[in-house]
């Protein structure tokens, strides 16, 4: 899901927000050896945070059916988890960044969720509104400027951007279905020997519609009698 995400935010920048600029898109840590390296105008977008978003969890179960409409495996709903990218602009020039975060400012500020059309594989297939925010205040524990100490490299003006994105859960194989009807005994008081019944087992279903059976050894021929049940 993760990589998934980095290539919808690729293709959201590259092809729309910084359409036709032929600035480079990456996903590097910006250290300060990762700096020094740098000799084109970039935009960075470095990963540094991931948690679940507890308040997507929900709970039931979705059912998946085989060609024969037996319950084949059953799936939980997703999980969300918060993907926080600290966004960087780099040029020569402090003017020039200050630019390029403004041009991603504005255009990531268009919409609220990413573009159905960039994502691909799981996100595809599950097919839910993936969601993002775009500067706003880090949550609790989130410190940009403690994620700077972290890389060894100077402070930089950057935007926090965390998408939201679902995890979709495996799908667990249940058992066969069950084909043998239940089995029922009767007792007579005055010979406990006696009496016995058992449910036939179900074969099929004939032509005509009529459930096949099979006697089940140890089963007599005995029936109830007819009539309203005794009291």
């Amino acid at each position: 899901m993760i990589h998934e995400i980095d290539e919808a935010l690729h293709g959201l920048l590259t092809s729309q927000v910084l359409a036709t600029s032929g600035i480079e898109v990456v996903f590097d840590a910006p250290t300060r050896e990762w700096a020094s390296r740098r000799n084109a105008p970039t935009v960075n977008l470095f990963l540094y945070d991931i948690r679940e978003a507890v308040e997507h969890r929900q709970q039931g179960r979705r059912a998946h059916h085989a060609a024969d409409g037996t319950v084949a495996a059953v799936q939980g709903p997703p999980r969300w988890f918060a993907l926080s990218y600290l966004v960087t602009a780099w040029t020569k020039r402090p003017q020039d960044e200050h630019r390029l975060l403004s041009d991603l400012l504005c255009g990531l500020m268009d919409g609220d969720v990413l573009p159905a059309e960039r994502l691909g594989g799981s996100l595809a297939a599950l097919a839910l509104a993936v969601p993002y925010t775009i500067a706003l205040p880090p949550g609790e524990g989130r410190a940009l400027a403690d994620v700077w100490s972290a890389l060894g490299g100077e402070l930089k003006p950057s935007l926090d951007l965390v998408v939201t994105a679902p995890l979709a859960a495996a799908r667990r194989p249940v058992g066969p279905a069950v084909t043998d009807a239940l089995v029922v005994r009767a007792v007579d008081r005055a010979d406990p020997r006696r009496g016995e019944l058992r449910r036939p087992r179900h074969e099929g279903v004939s032509e005509d519609g009529a459930i096949g059976v099979r006697r089940v050894r140890g089963e007599t021929d005995r029936r109830p009698p007819a009539g309203p049940v005794p009291r």
